[in-house]
């Protein structure tokens, strides 16, 4: 290799690929759970090869709003992009108005890369708009292969193919699973891209519903579980309905666990490719998941303890995510942080790595102080979920400083605090013992929905007016 080759080598940014998996819990990968019933190896090999983070989190307890914070590093409440698109389900009260695209004027992080020269390139769930204009060919994305307005699987045999997905212009052959197409097709991207720099975003479908597995590694699952004794389902508060509702507190769910395998097996298959293609060394790497676990309806398939709650809640249970972070030259092998991180954050630590300078304010904070080992000169994190969710989570808002978590319920006001460090399953509600704590805790909760220009519940015809800050 020439000097001139040489010098390029090593001033050339590094590549990024991101693994966004779509409904994964915390409790779901055996890096964050020894007991954890899913096999995950390649995601615990990655885990071992960076850092892991104890207390990272999405933005929102469901999926469009996440996406949004990832793609843009704002909380997604500032475009009134708080529920997934377009969930309008009402309860006592009618939802907070509800904003259902990421706005064209918004900068990804693909065109924030693009910029500097990077390739790109998206598969997977997008979600983020309904119409062509808004999917992410025309967000900064050279490829796009599967993403577009639904946020789900629902097309042709959904996850075996024929796919019929209007964004994958080449049919796979009958029975191909969907996870492993979206491998192959990322695994070729960095193939026919390793020689500059590239930006890969694999957003899974999985382990979404439909509930549908890999019959092979269903029948492997329900051999597992078979040894496993125990009550699958306890209690969990109602919001809407006149039926009791059940949480999942046993991981033993066949099909879910041939669906995280098979995830797992497509992110080993791309971390293989960053090897054969001679760019392991100056790759970044990120896995995280867009919400928490589904545990408390539409089959209910895994359990989150010991964290509360799950997809659809403000509960740990619904936000807490894996997050793992893997940068050459920059994190230690093996290591863990317990720094509260969020899906805000991604865009603002990409960037920076790609030598991009972000002109335009967004709420994230580059995580690289954290990856050296440091830590960040944040006091808080806050989520606004003004919706009642599918899975019967209560619309409320949240912050979190320190060891300290504040909830704040939309329909009355009333709140409860919490002690994650002592007690994460958040089991203790110790407002009334702090109140000095609680009042101040409400009050920046409160100026930061001024600062978002937070909507809240809507009043209906007949009903009285709900609580308001």
């Amino acid at each position: 290799m020439s000097q001139d080759a040489t010098a390029a080598e090593e001033t050339r940014p590094p590549n990024v690929v991101v693994f966004l998996v779509d409904d994964l819990g915390y409790m779901d990968i055996g890096a964050n759970n020894e007991n954890c019933f899913y096999e995950t190896p390649n995601v615990d090999a990655l885990a071992k090869s960076g850092v892991r983070f104890t207390d990272g989190y999405a933005a929102n307890p469901v999926c469009s709003p996440t996406r949004y914070s990832l793609m843009t590093g704002k909380y997604p409440t500032r475009v009134d992009a708080t529920n997934f698109f377009s969930g309008k389900r009402g309860g006592k009260f009618a939802p907070a108005p509800l904003n259902d695209h990421m706005p064209l004027k918004e900068t990804t992080i693909a065109q924030a890369v693009k910029s500097k020269g990077y390739a790109t390139f998206f598969a997977g769930k997008w979600h983020l708009g309904e119409s062509e204009e808004y999917y992410p060919q025309n967000r900064g994305f050279d490829v796009n292969i599967g993403g577009h307005r639904i946020g789900g699987p629902y097309t042709g045999k959904r996850y075996f193919a024929p796919f019929e997905n209007p964004q994958m212009a080449v049919e796979s052959p009958a029975g191909d699973h969907l996870p492993d197409r979206l491998a192959r097709d990322t695994a070729k991207f960095i193939a026919d891209n390793k020689d500059q720099p590239f930006f890969a975003y694999l957003s899974f479908y999985s382990v979404h519903t439909p509930l549908m597995g890999r019959p092979d590694l269903v029948e492997k699952y329900k051999a597992k579980a078979a040894s496993i004794a125990g009550e699958e389902f306890g209690d969990e508060e109602q919001i809407f309905g006149d039926k009791p509702r059940r949480v999942r507190v046993l991981q033993k769910h066949a099909v879910y666990a041939a669906m995280v395998e098979a995830m797992d097996e497509a992110v080993g298959k791309v971390l293989q490719q960053l090897k054969t293609s001679g760019v392991e060394d100056n790759t970044i790497v990120i896995f995280t998941s867009d919400n928490g676990g589904l545990s408390t309806s539409e089959g209910s398939p895994t359990s989150n303890l010991p964290l509360r709650g799950g997809k659809g809640w403000v509960y740990e249970g619904g936000i807490r995510e894996p997050w793992i972070i893997r940068y050459p030259g920059i994190t230690t092998a093996g290591s863990v942080c317990d720094e509260p991180i969020c899906s805000i954050d991604l865009f603002p630590t990409v960037a920076a790595a790609a030598g991009v300078l972000v002109q335009h304010p967004i709420d994230g904070r580059d995580l690289l102080p954290v990856l050296k080992g440091g830590s960040l000169d944040r006091t808080a994190l806050f989520w606004h979920y003004p919706h009642y969710s599918n899975q019967g989570g209560i619309p409320a808002g949240a912050i979190r400083e320190g060891d300290w978590k504040l909830i704040e319920r939309y329909e009355d006001g009333s709140v409860q605090l919490y002690n994650l460090r002592e007690d994460v399953g958040e089991q203790n509600d110790i407002a009334s013992r702090h109140p000095e704590r609680v009042q101040e805790m409400r009050e920046r909760l409160h100026a930061w929905y001024k600062t978002v220009d937070a909507k809240f519940l809507q009043k209906k015809p007949g009903s009285p007016e709900p609580w308001r800050p």
